[in-house]
């Protein structure tokens, strides 16, 4: 049985935007009928270290036959094809972060995945995007996304263009 899932990206090294739009392509492959829900891009500023170029954010939306694993080895994999370095520091640099954010109302809490996202309610650079997508969204536990939202720091979030088609 398909469930609906929500995805962020980010990205901030060697062509970032590339990077974002050639990841939701290779999304569209994990999606049921290839079908997927794309939010606008996001400039946003680092969080942690600040001496790196600012992110690009988004997040996508789709309806998987992928179980939690199988999906979270699949973004890996994605990751990985897009030269990801998993080199220690948080939050640091990257070429690209695919995030499982949201598995169907799932409560996941595995050493290896943890869903809802662990810092989802703390990051506008992760809300923002998702609410362009469902603006009442409820996230398990947490509340709506619009709520959660209006209560983060939005500032320093620049809309970009939408992803190329």
């Amino acid at each position: 049985m398909p469930e609906y899932v929500y995805i962020g990206l980010g990205s901030n090294l060697n062509n970032p935007r590339q990077h974002i739009d050639d990841a939701l392509s290779e999304l569209c492959l994990l999606a049921v009928d290839g079908d997927v829900l794309v939010s606008p891009i996001y400039l946003t500023a680092p969080v942690g270290p600040q001496n790196q170029p600012d992110y690009y954010n988004a997040a996508a939306g789709f309806e998987t036959e992928l179980g939690p694993m199988e999906l979270l080895c699949e973004l890996q994999t994605i990751e990985r094809h897009h030269q990801r370095q998993r080199t220690g520091e948080q939050w640091g640099a990257r070429t690209l972060d695919l995030d499982l954010l949201l598995y169907a109302d799932r409560v996941i809490d595995t050493p290896e995945l943890k869903v809802p996202h662990p810092r989802i309610r703390e990051r506008a650079f992760v809300l923002k995007p998702l609410s362009d997508l469902a603006l009442e969204l409820e996230i398990p536990g947490q509340g709506q996304v619009n709520q959660l939202l209006e209560a983060s720091d939005q500032s320093g979030i620049r809309k970009q263009v939408s992803h190329v088609e």
